[in-house]
């Protein structure tokens, strides 16, 4: 830090050129996460004063936070929802998981806890394993890039606290039979928590319908996040539990603040995120949402025919707007991608192969665009 402060031109001048040097996302086909919607931004820009961490001094913030958890509770079959927003699916597994391990320990269990999760989920879990001492037990993919339901049971056992499903992998865009593991769940009396950080708006708008959330009665919690598919700003991510005894499990007392309690993980939380998750959410309606997913689909479709025409299958059909192909050498083919024509895809590790996610701000124009190179590149190497 400077003795003396800048001239608020020069700030503004480094500003734009480190904006400059950022990837458009006109090149991006690897991220979840797009252009937030024009009345997020708007409603971000209105609360950015507002911390979440004490909101008893912002009342009204707090009043959309409720609006927004009573709306996805009812998006995903449960009115009386308890939870509340996070910074994204990393922070909303950790504590998810944090709560089982809490009701866990306080039945006076003796061995260290266990946690089941597909070989597909995210490597937040592995920080949960980490950050709260639980054995994290990786059950291995069916063909179809779903967790064995035979593997998941053959894991389970008396220090095993909950599984993990996913709704909407990172790698594949695959859904878990959510309804079986809900079974499990109830048989084995253990939680069970949906990673639904990308599906979650995504599934309760597509035209087949996937069961995956509190419709099911051994589903605990829930993952969703509004700025990926939801078009809010980031950071925004909701953790929902079916039990208020789960979100009270998480109890911190705060006796200096204007509220009593927390159940968060951070302490200062944004309140700009909360007004924009709860203005794009009515904005759209499910009506909006619906149009936004199927424009999503129609141009993942699309991608589909543009590439079968060089040769290039996915390895499962999409379920959603997450592509991953059967392509050799994806590495290869990615840092080429990226060092010759700019474009930033990812790979899926296993099966190996190249990810493409479809989010609003790919276009028809993009595609054509990444496929012939996509081609020129297939020719070269």
């Amino acid at each position: 830090m400077n003795e003396k402060g800048l001239e608020r031109e020069e700030i503004i001048s480094v500003l734009n050129k480190s904006k400059s040097e950022d990837l458009k996302y006109n090149r991006v086909l690897s991220s979840m996460c797009t252009y937030p919607h024009e009345i997020a931004i708007h409603a971000h820009m209105q609360f950015m004063e507002s911390n979440m961490g004490d909101f008893g001094l912002f009342r009204g913030t707090y009043d959309l936070e409720v609006s927004v958890l009573r709306s996805l509770g009812e998006l995903l079959h449960h009115p009386e929802v308890s939870g509340y927003m996070t910074t994204g699916g990393t922070e909303s597994n950790i504590q998810a998981i944090r709560s089982m391990r809490n009701i866990f320990q306080r039945k006076d269990k003796c061995h260290k806890p266990n946690l089941v999760v597909p070989d597909s989920a995210h490597f937040s879990f592995d920080k949960v394993s980490d950050i709260l001492d639980i054995e994290l037990r990786k059950a291995t993919l069916d063909k179809d890039l779903k967790v064995s339901i035979d593997s998941v049971r053959s894991l389970i056992d008396d220090n095993t606290i909950g599984m993990v499903a996913i709704a909407g992998s990172t790698e594949f865009g695959q859904v878990d039979q959510i309804d079986i593991l809900s079974d499990i769940a109830l048989e084995n009396n253990i939680f069970l928590h949906v990673d639904a950080a990308f599906g979650g708006y995504v599934l309760p708008f597509l035209e087949e319908q996937h069961d995956f959330d509190f419709k099911l009665p051994g589903v605990t919690s829930i993952a969703i996040d509004p700025h990926k598919m939801g078009l809010s700003t980031i950071p925004a991510g909701v953790l929902l539990f079916r039990d208020p005894g789960q979100l009270e499990s998480l109890r911190a007392d705060t006796p200096y603040l204007t509220v009593s309690t927390q159940y968060t993980l951070t302490g200062t939380r944004s309140g700009a995120a909360v007004a924009a998750t709860y203005a794009v959410m009515n904005f759209l309606g499910k009506e909006g949402y619906r149009k936004i997913v199927a424009d999503c689909m129609e141009a993942t479709y699309y991608l589909l025919d543009r590439l079968a025409e060089i040769g290039i299958y996915p390895l499962i059909e999409p379920v959603m707007n997450v592509v991953a192909l059967d392509i050799p050498k994806a590495d290869l083919i990615r840092s080429t991608l990226a060092k010759d024509f700019n474009w930033q895809v990812s790979i899926t590790q296993n099966p190996h192969g190249l990810r493409l996610v479809i989010m609003p701000h790919v276009t028809i124009e993009m595609i054509d665009s990444f496929v012939q190179d996509l081609r020129t590149v297939l020719e070269t190497i």
